[in-house]
């Protein structure tokens, strides 16, 4: 349960106290282990903010993690601090001339209401996903990012008239799938988008072999799938989300005054509290593993 940090990163008290054990980047380089390189292209809003949603559940793994954050050349990151990603990020083309990634994860980004071609980023992320799906072992998109591979694939998101928000009741579809096989039969997951993929559309692509449904709510629709060849694995949810997000998300859209989210479902807004905790620590957990397991040198 390690994940490899600076010395004087900012999160590392926050990780420690979650039971996460942090080691700098000198101590790790004296250990006799190989870190897992786990690219994280991070472009949720307040970049640095979002870090420790994503270190807590990779810091679960018994193996050790070295998180690479990487940066686009073609994002202003203008709610994020210029100094911290300055000092903690590099970009993707940094990022695989050192070593190469044994993963790679792609967040979520408050970009879902806009046409793929109309994101100013979009043909990076597009260059980054075609070396990834040949040079990668597994690329992870969450929320957006599952999307975003989903649109590689040939898939097309859908905007919905009202957000998915809240935690939902989730199928598990695969019983003998490498990461979700040994998760509970059903689940609760967060979601938070106002787009996602119609169900028609990602069974006829099954049907036709570019994809495998993994998991499916209703109201949610199919939240899990992997490409064909593994090499993608999109989870729509927040899985990485602690339910203080879902209620500050809310409460910020309700000042905006849109009429197009509700309530999350299935959350105290003065209580709100977390049912998804097991789902987020296998999941990422048995990704981790087929990580280690598929990587060869």
């Amino acid at each position: 349960m390690t994940i490899v940090v600076p010395r004087d990163y900012h999160a590392k008290a926050a990780l420690e106290s979650r039971q996460v054990q942090c080691v700098s980047n000198e101590d790790a380089l004296r250990e006799d282990i190989r870190a897992l390189r786990v690219g994280i292209l991070n472009i949720m809003p307040r970049a640095e903010t979002y870090e420790f949603s994503l270190l807590q559940p990779l810091g679960r793994s018994v193996l050790q993690i070295e998180p690479v954050w990487i940066k686009l050349k073609t994002h202003n990151y203008n709610s994020s601090d210029r100094s911290h990603l300055d000092k903690l990020y590099v970009t993707f083309e940094e990022a695989v001339a050192r070593s190469r990634l044994d993963g790679l994860i792609l967040t979520g980004a408050p970009v879902e209401e806009i046409p793929f071609e109309d994101v100013v980023y979009w043909e990076e992320i597009k260059r980054i996903l075609k070396y990834a799906r040949k040079n990668v072992t597994s690329t992870l998109g969450i929320c957006w990012g599952g999307l975003a591979l989903a649109k590689y694939l040939g898939i097309d998101k859908t905007l919905y008239d009202k957000k998915i928000f809240g935690v939902y009741k989730t199928v598990n579809l695969k019983r003998g799938h490498t990461i979700t096989g040994e998760m509970d039969d059903w689940f609760w997951c967060a979601q938070s988008r106002h787009s996602g993929i119609n169900d028609a559309a990602l069974e006829q692509a099954q049907e036709d072999g570019s994809v495998q449904l993994l998991a499916h709510a209703d109201g949610a629709g199919y939240i899990i799938f992997e490409s064909a060849d593994s090499r993608f694995l999109i989870h729509l949810g927040h899985p990485e989300y602690d339910p203080g997000r879902l209620v500050e998300e809310y409460r910020r859209d309700a000042a905006k005054g849109r009429t197009d989210v509700d309530p999350p479902k299935n959350v105290d807004l003065d209580n709100p509290v977390n049912l998804w905790r097991s789902h987020r620590t296998e999941f990422f957990t048995q990704w981790i593993k087929y990580l280690h397991e598929s990587t060869s040198y």
